[in-house]
């Protein structure tokens, strides 16, 4: 009667566990990785299980891209020509001429709707464009309007200046923190101003980071340098997420 209890729990003990098993496995997946001894069989394995793992940044990233809002854009365009600016407030509509207060002459359109800022050397500095494409076809009708004043306008050194744009990245950020480990390229002093100022080194940006998660970016060429400034600094932020 006695001796059946013994047999019994010397079998439970002398078979293998399953936890350990499976804790050798990944111990000798480990080793074996690390040396990159690896056969064919063990090769397939291993690339199955990093393609079906799951990246904890780049798929969030990619939903914020869609999100990027551009709300301004700066161009700047030579006409080739000295410009009366008098002659031009008289003769046009929507223009407005105060060389008190300012040097130029103010012009607006509303389709696209932008803003010009004409000056007596023949430069144009186009503001107010939502799209790169608007900014271009804008600054396009304001040169024609000079030259249906009689002027011999050329639409040379056609350059974008900035672009600004906005993003929500849906989380709070903890601003102190960030500011203490990347002081050397931000600035933070919120009795001042209420966002971090961020500068980036490559693509050169100047960002405004917010407590509530809310990006402006400035400085931009092209649209191009707002996405890679958000694939990059997306990251960063998101370790300095508050919980």
């Amino acid at each position: 009667m006695d001796k059946q209890p013994d047999s019994s729990l010397r079998t439970l003990l002398s078979s293998p566990s399953p936890h350990k098993n499976t804790v050798k496995s990944e111990f000798n997946f480990q080793k074996t990785n690390a040396h990159s001894n690896l056969g064919k069989h063990e090769k397939s394995s291993i690339e199955i299980v990093w393609n079906t793992a799951p990246a904890p940044y780049t798929t969030q990233a990619k939903d914020i891209l869609h999100e990027i809002k551009t709300q301004n854009v700066v161009s700047t365009v030579s006409c080739g020509c000295e410009l009366n600016l008098q002659q031009i407030n008289f003769r046009t509509r929507n223009s407005e001429y105060n060389p008190s207060r300012f040097h130029g002459v103010v012009m607006r359109m509303r389709e696209p709707r932008c803003t010009a800022l004409i000056f007596r050397t023949g430069k144009i500095i186009c503001t107010g464009a939502r799209t790169v494409k608007d900014s271009n076809l804008g600054a396009r009708k304001f040169c024609r309007i000079l030259q249906k004043l009689g002027y011999k306008v050329k639409f040379t050194e056609f350059k974008i200046q900035n672009v600004i744009a906005t993003v929500d990245l849906r989380f709070p950020i903890r601003l102190e923190n960030l500011n203490q480990i990347h002081g050397q390229f931000s600035s933070y002093e919120p009795e001042l101003f209420p966002g971090l100022i961020y500068r980036m080194v490559k693509p050169r940006m100047v960002l405004l980071i917010f407590v509530n998660g809310k990006v402006v970016f400035t400085g931009a060429k092209s649209q191009t340098d707002i996405t890679e400034c958000l694939e990059t600094i997306y990251p960063i932020l998101q370790s300095f997420r508050k919980n």
